[in-house]
């Protein structure tokens, strides 16, 4: 485990990468109640939302940029926080998180996809290998890589190799998602404290600030989309599809765990992740009692 002082410590440092659209991203991370960044992360050539066949074509990401006050200010560690928010964020909609992180100690991922079980890979510092093998290829499965090139660049990173520390292990991982459509914004590097991150955010046309406006303009910003016919929009609150309401009594069941065990270890991650999953579910059962169907 990392020590208190790295936790907070100038070397931490996260991202946030979904696979999908920003605009997609931009409700879904409010719920999240933390300050981010918000900017493209590379997009395909064919439709927004790719479907993980492996060629990477079509594939859109967007990045987040978190402040990092919990594990800075709060001393809770990074990877906990970022598995919190990637869980909360994958199982409120209906593409991958996937989770970077760094700290003086230690770095690794974090996959998230709906309701399944997260997996991940932890490095030490130096680079020596502290996960299972098996989460590379359950890594790979997931995103629909390539399973017999991009597999074998991934079990490379599970070798020990004194040449790659920790932050040149991400580095690698991330050349390999390349090819599955990821294109970080220059400066969003591994290994750079969260300051950093944001102040190279910032400098990209096409970053916005992700803030928590507010039940009022949450719940007006949910309704001003109803009109929405995009390949996600049966999956919205306002949808009235068996998918929507199927989702939203997930979320509810989800969520409520999650809370009690954010408050059980005073885990901000995991506390915000069980209250965007309530908050979401809430939303589209009132949007039912609202909106009822005709």
């Amino acid at each position: 485990m990392s020590t208190d002082a790295s936790r907070g410590g100038a070397a931490t440092g996260a991202l946030l990468l979904c696979r999908a659209e920003p605009d997609s991203v931009a409700f879904a991370a409010q719920l999240l109640r933390e300050p981010m960044l918000l900017a493209g992360a590379g997009a395909g050539e064919g439709e927004g939302e790719g479907t993980g066949a492996g060629s990477g074509v079509g594939d859109t990401w967007s990045v987040l940029v978190p402040e990092g006050r919990p594990w800075r200010d709060g001393g809770e560690p990074v990877d906990r926080v970022l598995t919190g928010w990637a869980t909360a964020l994958a199982v409120g909609a209906p593409w991958p998180v996937l989770a970077l992180w760094w700290d003086a100690d230690r770095a690794g991922y974090t996959l998230a996809s709906g309701f399944r079980r997260p997996v991940g890979y932890v490095w030490l510092a130096n680079g020596t290998p502290a996960g299972e093998d098996e989460a590379m290829r359950t890594f790979a499965a997931r995103l629909g890589l390539d399973p017999v090139l991009d597999v074998q660049a991934l079990d490379a990173l599970t070798e020990p190799d004194p040449a790659l520390d920790a932050t040149a292990r991400l580095r690698a991982l991330l050349a390999v998602l390349t090819r599955a459509g990821v294109a970080l914004p220059a400066g969003l590097d591994p290994g750079e404290p969260a300051d950093r991150l944001r102040q190279a955010a910032q400098e990209q046309r096409d970053t916005r600030a992700v803030e928590w406006p507010g039940w009022r303009e949450a719940v007006r910003a949910e309704l001003d989309d109803v009109d929405s016919d995009g390949r996600l929009s049966r999956w919205r609150p306002w949808a009235g599809t068996p998918q929507s309401r199927a989702l939203a009594l997930a979320q509810l069941a989800a969520g409520l765990p999650l809370t009690v065990l954010g408050a059980r270890r005073h885990s901000v991650g995991w506390a915000a992740a069980g209250a965007l999953l309530l908050a979401h579910g809430a939303l589209g059962l009132a949007y039912e009692v609202v909106r009822p169907r005709d």
